[in-house]
């Protein structure tokens, strides 16, 4: 009895250090598969950042500098390209303080609206565009500074990986829309009761302004600006974005708005096929 006992013990043990063994590879090349995996999304990001300074910037040029993962990649390459002298005589327009620190850092030359209304080209990531190439952006938080810029450029260059890619606005990402912090509940509640933002749920912001909805603190996320954002969620196609985009810059305590719809000049799409370029 005792032989036997000690028998199926020692397979016990046995097998739950194979299981274990098997647990701790299959944990290993999990955490490794996701590596890999978020490592070639930071590549594609960084294929269309380059792609697009490559393609669009050249010395002389004003360029609009966008804000968040991909547009940072952009910005990179400004700065690379400057230091290497394939660039010269370029100044640019920051569309947020995070951008505007970075650029500093890498020597590239930074002026304003109120000096240069007119841009050559903006360069920005998107957080959902559809197959118009309308856009919802602001999930960093910079959009009034985004669009205020952007809306001044000849040419606006969108760069997203595939994921960005959807058959209609609003439920892939939701819609942020910048409110006065003065009795922002009230706006909220107007917000939502627009005819073409029916069946939305609107949340307002909290935590950080640049993490998009994800709720990571207690208190309202503030923007560079002072305001408050309230995001949108819809769980089927906004019907007419356009209409939205007017009716939310009609609304008084709206400053504005994650729509940017009829603005994009080319989108460079980085997929697992490789990159691709869609013009409206």
């Amino acid at each position: 009895n005792h032989a036997m006992i000690a028998l199926v013990s020692v397979l016990a043990l046995s097998s739950a250090s194979h299981t274990s063994t098997a647990q701790s590879r299959l944990n290993r090349s999990g955490l490794r598969s996701s590596r890999v995996t978020m490592a070639s999304q930071d590549d594609l990001k960084k294929q269309v950042g380059f792609k697009s300074v490559d393609d669009y910037v050249t010395s002389g040029m004003v360029v609009g500098l966008g804000t968040g993962s991909t547009a940072a990649f952009a910005v990179e390459r400004v700065g690379e390209k400057l230091k290497s002298g394939e660039l010269k005589d370029i100044i640019a327009v920051p569309t947020s303080v995070r951008t505007k620190e970075q650029a500093e850092s890498l020597g590239i030359p930074l002026v304003t609206l109120d000096t240069h209304s007119e841009l050559d080209v903006a360069i920005d990531g998107a957080d959902a565009v559809d197959p118009q190439l309308n856009l919802i952006k602001g999930g960093g938080g910079a959009l009034l500074r985004e669009k205020m810029v952007e809306v001044c450029a000849k040419k606006f260059i969108v760069i997203v990986d595939e994921s960005k890619l959807c058959d209609g606005l609003g439920p892939s990402f939701p819609l942020p829309v910048e409110i006065t912090p003065f009795c922002w509940e009230h706006t909220m509640r107007k917000v939502a009761a627009l005819p073409a933002a029916s069946g939305c749920e609107a949340k307002l912001r909290l935590g950080s302004a640049a993490t998009g909805s994800k709720v990571d603190g207690d208190e309202p996320a503030v923007t560079d600006n002072g305001n408050y954002i309230v995001d949108l969620f819809f769980k089927s196609p906004i019907a007419d974005a356009p209409a939205l985009a007017d009716q939310l810059k009609a609304t008084v305590g709206v400053v504005d708005h994650g729509l940017f719809c009829g603005m994009t000049t080319a989108c460079i799409i980085a997929g697992s096929d490789g990159i691709s370029v869609k013009t409206p």
